[in-house]
């Protein structure tokens, strides 16, 4: 099992970014969180297959259609387990 961190820039806030990466992460059976951060961006923590988180990057690059995605970020690590679920943080 993996985790993959991301930052995704872009137009990306107020466009329904965050329930996409959350229902995406889920049908893969993803656990991890999404969240909006000051600077514009959103940071997307996923843990998992990597075959499974390969195939969500992907997803993140697409994103909702409003969205416009610039750059998507990843760092990669060891899971931590700490999750027991996908969830968005408000």
């Amino acid at each position: 099992m993996e985790r993959l961190t991301a930052i995704v820039s872009g137009r990306v806030q107020a466009v329904m970014y965050r329930d996409f990466a959350c229902r995406h992460a889920r049908g893969k059976g993803l656990t991890g969180s999404v969240e909006n951060l000051p600077d514009g961006t959103v940071r997307v923590i996923a843990e998992g297959k990597r075959d499974d988180l390969d195939a969500y990057l992907l997803k993140l690059w697409r994103g909702p259609l409003l969205a416009r995605v610039a750059d998507v970020a990843p760092s990669w690590g060891r899971a931590t387990g700490e999750f027991e679920k996908f969830r968005i943080i408000y």
